[in-house]
């Protein structure tokens, strides 16, 4: 499992990528792969030959299919999964419709994406609630650690715990069925940010047993940007209701879960049906899950993990760069974070490193600066020595 892999070579061609771009950075926008563009292309261009064609009879079996496509592949029920643009809007969606009891709390650990954040302190404000958050153990050394954590942090006062399945700034994986049950046992509602998870690891949405979960299509699992979803967990149908109220509100209230002509369900169509907008990129979710599936999920699993233990080796080992991942293969997905010396200066770090073309966030934290790494299947060796090259320099 080298660069020089004949068989990785040649999937890493099929993806569209700047060649003269060091692209680490799959935890922000995942690359298309040419078979995505191509479709979503296609698509686009029969929505603007004949748009009430396309939107009243070609696009319904294909949204039906696109729906029934990811919820077999995420382990959950189409009749549950709406798509949205992105997690954001998942959220945003839950935060804004959920009713909570007052006075009580909504719960966050620190390391939470600050949009987030931030709409959480929009939504407790409406409703009379306080936000609180509480720290996560720095590099946990098993999932146990991080669920002891959970459990110091909840009182009688939490009505919903809010966090995500894998952390943006370290890729720590975080135990969500384990979670999901302490809340449960109190009462508490939970909502998981799933920004990064689909396509990175396996996600069981049945079996995690959240209220809400969200997630985005288009990192790991290279689809579209604008295809998101939310997942309402069982028992929580009827919590939320769509921000926007359009021709999927008035619905036969004794189908709600059926089936329709639409390629949605009653329930699912009040969520989507926002007005007009473009759906090619939720019709385009098969074409991205088929592309990964020709490689082979555990295939690329494995490419992945051969790539973070060479990043580790190339900054850990041989450039001394404490990592702020954990190595144990069930607290890691394809994100590694590594603590930058405390003198960097953010701004010429970024500066510097796109003038020699490397796509590698820096990210701060209460504690300092984080370097954090990407790799995905279509990724090289090469192109890691590149960056603990860029890093080296940077820092003299």
């Amino acid at each position: 499992m080298n660069q020089a892999d004949p068989f990785w070579s040649q999937a890493r061609a099929q993806v569209l990528l700047d060649p003269t771009v060091a692209n680490l950075n799959t935890g922000s926008f995942g690359p298309l792969p040419c078979v995505v563009f191509e479709r979503v292309t296609a698509l686009r261009r029969r929505l603007a030959e004949e748009p009430m064609d396309f939107l009243l009879r070609q696009a319904p079996p294909l949204l039906w299919e696109a729906r029934e496509r990811l919820a077999h592949f995420l382990h959950g029920d189409p009749r549950r999964l709406a798509f949205t643009a992105n997690v954001t809007a998942s959220v945003n969606t839950v935060a804004s419709a959920l009713r909570l009891a007052a006075p009580g709390e909504v719960l966050l650990t620190d390391h939470e994406y600050g949009a987030m954040h931030w709409c959480w302190e929009r939504a407790v404000q409406r409703q009379g609630l306080t936000l609180r958050t509480f720290p996560l153990p720095a590099v946990p050394r098993d999932p146990e650690e991080i669920v002891e954590a959970f459990r110091g942090a909840f009182s009688e006062k939490t009505r919903l715990l809010f966090f995500s399945h894998i952390l943006s700034p370290t890729g720590l994986v975080l135990p969500a069925r384990e979670i999901c049950t302490e809340a449960r046992r109190r009462g508490i509602l939970t909502l998981i940010d799933g920004a990064h998870a689909p396509a990175m690891i396996p996600v069981d949405l049945a079996g995690i047993g959240c209220d809400f979960y969200g997630g985005n299509c288009h990192k790991w699992l290279l689809a579209p940007t604008g295809s998101g979803f939310l997942y309402l967990g069982a028992g929580s149908e009827d919590r939320v209701q769509p921000l926007q109220v359009s021709w999927g509100w008035h619905h036969d209230r004794t189908r709600v879960d059926e089936r329709d002509e639409f390629g949605s369900t009653p329930r699912l169509r009040g969520f989507e049906f926002e007005g007009t907008r473009d759906p090619c990129p939720w019709l385009t979710v098969p074409a991205a899950i088929d592309f990964q599936e020709r490689l082979g999920p555990d295939r690329i699993r494995g490419r992945i993990a051969a790539l973070i233990s060479y990043t580790r080796k190339r900054l850990h080992d041989e450039s001394g760069m404490p990592p702020a991942t954990p190595a144990q293969a069930e607290l890691h997905g394809a994100m590694t974070a590594f603590h930058l010396p405390s003198t960097v200066n953010p701004v010429a770090l970024r500066r510097g490193l796109w003038d020699r073309r490397i796509e590698a966030p820096v990210i701060e934290r209460p504690g300092g600066y984080l370097i954090r790494v990407s790799t995905h299947f279509y990724n090289t060796e090469a192109e890691i020595d590149r960056l603990a090259e860029a890093l080296s320099a940077l820092a003299r």
